[in-house]
């Protein structure tokens, strides 16, 4: 679903990959990556974007009784 959510961001959705890796007391860690260019339009003016990227994918999280912590690294 992340993955799906930032390819339509973008405007390189083939430069997106999101990797996974346990995070801090059990949470799952999902770093995405994205074309040097795509950055300022992933994360949105004030991080709007990435702040509603979060929500919903900890909301979709939530059904499967997981916690998520996204990070978007350049």
């Amino acid at each position: 679903m992340l993955t799906y959510v930032v390819k339509q961001v973008v405007d390189n959705p083939d430069e997106v990959s999101v990797t996974t890796s346990e995070g801090r007391r059990g949470t799952l860690q999902l770093d995405v990556r994205v074309a040097d260019g795509d950055m300022g339009r992933v994360i949105g003016k004030r991080g709007r974007i990435a702040q509603s990227i979060r929500t919903v994918v900890r909301a979709a999280a939530v059904k499967d009784d997981a916690q998520v912590d996204i990070e978007f690294v350049d």
